[in-house]
């Protein structure tokens, strides 16, 4: 793999962008500006693979965070700009951070202060959220948006390369569940090759893991989507939007939520 970096955002606070999935987004990057820390190395990660490494600027302070926040939402709602929403996002895990459960807090009061309409989303890789701190303050947000790419452990490992070696899907969709059906989950479908091995979880047992898993889950709602940006693996196909149709209406069939982006 070679080395570059293509992290996205060197800001803390950043936009607002819009995204597919939310609307008008105001994004916080917890992670470094300059460089990327996650505890996945997922193929298709637009922000490219964590061998970039972490950079200098190190993981944004809660007071940083809090202070940047409030000057943009100010400047906003002073400008008279709209707003949907406030996105946990990044270069990397957000729920990595130390003092993630008090900077949810601190977005929260800050959101209630000048945009009492917005929603607050996190977008996660479930990686943390067996930590009861971490799952308590996902609890909070409005979209707590969690990461299921695969049903299958192989696949999973393949396409999300966790750090933790013991990770597997199994104990993840436990903790899944945990949640009580207060999570989104958001499946990224792909196919393609990676170190010469196939990678695709749209195959028949994968749907079927899947569906199994979300039936478990029982989420208040499903995201399939699939690649739209350059990826660090060069031979991943996009699925097209018909096939990702036709898969969300074998979930929807067993009474699952599914919007597709």
């Amino acid at each position: 793999m070679e080395k570059m970096v293509t992290i996205l955002f060197h800001e803390t606070v950043f936009g607002p962008i819009h995204s597919r999935r939310l609307g008008t987004s105001l994004g916080i990057n917890l992670m470094p500006n300059d460089g990327k820390i996650c505890s996945f190395d997922c193929l298709y990660c637009e922000a490219g693979y964590n061998d970039q490494g972490a950079g200098h600027a190190g993981i944004s302070s809660r007071e940083e965070v809090k202070d940047t926040l409030e000057k943009k939402l100010s400047a906003m709602k002073a400008a008279g700009h709209g707003l949907d929403v406030i996105t946990f996002s990044g270069n990397g895990e957000p729920t990595l951070h130390p003092e993630f459960g008090a900077v949810v807090d601190d977005v929260i009061a800050l959101r209630d202060k000048y945009y009492p309409e917005v929603k607050i989303s996190v977008l996660s890789n479930s990686t943390m959220i067996g930590r009861e701190d971490v799952a308590e303050a996902l609890k909070k947000v409005d979209n707590n948006i969690l990461k299921l790419d695969s049903a299958i452990d192989s696949t999973i490992r393949r396409i999300d390369r966790p750090a933790n070696p013991d990770f597997c899907a199994k104990k993840l969709i436990e903790q899944l569940k945990r949640f009580s059906g207060q999570c989104i989950i958001q499946t990224m479908m792909l196919r393609g090759k990676h170190d010469g091995e196939t990678i695709d979880n749209t195959t028949e047992e994968e749907i079927e893991a899947l569906l199994s898993a979300y039936l478990e889950i029982r989420p208040a709602e499903v995201m399939l989507y699939s690649i739209d940006r350059p990826t660090p693996e060069s031979n991943l196909q996009k699925v097209e939007r018909d096939e990702l149709e036709k898969i969300a209406t074998r979930f929807r069939e067993k009474g699952i939520k599914v919007q597709v982006n």
